[in-house]
């Protein structure tokens, strides 16, 4: 069988990958080289990102989102079959999609406001036959509050979504006790831990760890804030309205 030919920005997606302890098959990196030119030509259409550039793209948005991986694969053994997580504000599908690609026994849920961008994470799904990926249109604060998804889910994972204080205020309530949220964070996720802290503790969490991540030739500092639900969030919570966004948690 002949082998396929990747550019260079792909090809260092796998050996980034493989640091991480995954390995891609070449069907895998086929399957991200067709991702990142569907973000490209849907981009002509809409804003889907910034980053327009096929190695940014794989970069600061693929590799980005592997570094949630290990993390996964550490938490397998708590999840029924198939694991299951819920990926909030997922936009263009990150880390959602990137993730599945690489561990494709998970099951992904993928949660948006905007229905356009989960109308272009169905065509990639579609794209890719990835399998067991499903996209709610839905403001997190609105879609805990309903019972088939509140403290349901194993894994809550977000990037880029909000800042800490709040962002915990969407993720903890639909996290299953003894689950875990994962949030990506850049340089001030120490500062943004120390902000949350309250938040965290109400909702009925505990930090976890502070995991640093690093990008294939980047400088810039990152980390996974790792936070485990230990306690039921009460049921005031999340609050409606944009509260969390506006007012987040805070010790009065």
């Amino acid at each position: 069988m002949k082998r396929r030919v990747f550019t260079d920005s792909i090809q260092k997606l796998g050996d980034f990958a493989n640091g991480l302890g995954l390995c891609l098959s070449e069907s895998q990196l086929e399957q991200f080289a067709r991702y990142a030119a569907l973000i490209q030509e849907w981009n002509q259409k809409f804003n889907l990102t910034a980053i327009t550039d096929e190695a940014e793209i794989v970069a600061l948005h693929f590799a980005d989102a592997l570094t949630v991986a290990p993390v996964l694969l550490r938490e397998r053994a708590r999840c029924e079959t198939p694991p299951t997580f819920m990926d909030v504000g997922t936009g263009a599908g990150l880390p959602g999609i990137p993730l599945k690609i690489a561990l494709p026994e998970w099951r992904v849920w993928l949660v948006d406001s905007t229905a356009k961008k989960l109308r272009f994470c169905e065509a990639v799904v579609q794209a890719l036959a990835l399998r067991e990926v499903y996209a709610l249109h839905a403001r997190a604060e609105e879609l805990a509050l309903r019972p088939e998804h509140r403290e349901q889910y194993p894994v809550v994972v977000a990037r880029a979504v909000a800042p800490l204080p709040t962002l915990v205020e969407y993720l903890l309530p639909l996290t299953r006790l003894g689950g875990l949220c994962i949030a990506m964070k850049g340089r001030q996720a120490e500062q943004e831990v120390n902000e949350a802290a309250y938040a965290i503790e109400v909702l009925g969490g505990v930090v976890e760890a502070l995991q640093p991540t690093a990008l294939p030739q980047r400088e810039e500092s990152r980390a996974l804030v790792l936070i485990r639900k230990l306690r039921p969030t009460p049921r005031q919570y999340p609050r409606a309205g944009g509260a969390p966004r506006n007012r987040p948690l805070k010790p009065r």
